[in-house]
């Protein structure tokens, strides 16, 4: 918590949207350059199967962000019933062609489909979602360089970097979350950042007071404003990926509303930093998505990659 003369102040908002706009415009120029030097533009193709609305919405957002980023931008809508074959088939195509430099398979999958496998069957070195186990392993392995992070933790690291710092040496992170998407990915880099970390989660006793030892709060969790103010350490860098649609009676019938994982009004007034939920992390998700396709492009052309 911030104060002046005695009064104390609200914490400093962490401006995802502002950041998520120097990420897609670094994005833009790197693929321009990357044009104009080796006739290459960067290729992004998304997979989506089934009508899940979310799913629909998201897709159409990547696509959009991509186009604007000038890269080679197509989208694959199979029907809901299509077979594990025919998935298959569509990402193994994408694979072998040279105009696509990145492979995003949206999730989830309807029922029967196997994520994993399907997952698994994208290059390792066109996985720009960052989920294929070789990058999971180079990650875990530290080789970040030549790994593709998964985009959500990936997002959270620049907006941490842009309240802290990025040598994180002294400072003790808590990720409460751990899944393969976001929780342990983003332990993962916290800790290449020099950072020492907790990974806490919903099974963790007194989780409370874990979470309050942390200078840096990662809520990943998946429960509407779970985590109040009790839960943060006074100052503490509050990063909120929690995104949860909630009844909001108040704006009429029917109506609903977006919250993260923590309880924003009372952690606003003990952390120092913050993101909002809305217009936190949420835009860097897809910002990092193009600059892995970027990196995906430069590799595939035998440039040197622009930085992770």
């Amino acid at each position: 918590m911030v104060e002046a003369k005695g009064r104390a102040m609200t914490a400093a908002r962490i401006d995802g949207k502002a950041a998520a706009a120097g990420v897609l415009e670094t994005a833009r120029a790197q693929g321009e350059a990357l044009l104009a030097r080796r006739g290459v533009r960067p290729g992004l193709a998304v997979v989506l199967v089934g009508e899940d609305a979310a799913s629909q919405v998201y897709v159409g957002n990547k696509g959009r962000t991509a186009e604007a980023c000038g890269f080679h931008s197509v989208t694959h809508r199979l029907p809901a019933e299509t077979s594990e074959a025919d998935l298959l088939a569509v990402i193994d195509r994408l694979n072998a062609d040279p105009a696509i430099h990145g492979i995003l398979l949206q999730l989830p999958l309807p029922a029967p489909l196997n994520a994993d496998r399907a997952v698994g069957r994208i290059d390792p070195d066109k996985d720009v979602d960052g989920l294929t186990l070789v990058n999971a392993g180079r990650l875990a392995s530290g080789l970040v360089g030549e790994a593709f992070v998964p985009c959500t933790p990936a997002g959270c690291m620049v907006l941490i970097e842009q309240a802290l710092s990025a040598d994180l040496s002294g400072r003790r992170a808590v990720v409460v979350g751990r899944s393969n998407l976001v929780g342990k990915p983003l332990a993962q880099l916290l800790l290449l950042s020099n950072a020492t970390v907790t990974v806490a989660h919903s099974r963790t006793k007194d989780l409370a007071s874990v979470c309050r030892e942390a200078d840096i709060l990662v809520a990943a969790i998946g429960r509407p404003e779970m985590l109040g103010p009790e839960f943060v350490k006074p100052g503490a860098v509050v990063i909120d990926v929690g995104i949860n649609r909630v009844a909001a009676p108040e704006r009429g019938e029917g109506a609903t509303r977006l919250v993260g994982d923590v309880s924003y009004a009372g952690a606003e007034a003990v952390a120092s930093h913050i993101t909002p939920v809305p217009g936190g992390v949420g835009p860097m998700t897809i910002a990092m998505l193009m600059s892995n396709t970027v990196r995906a492009a430069y590799r595939a052309s035998g440039e040197p990659q622009p930085a992770a």
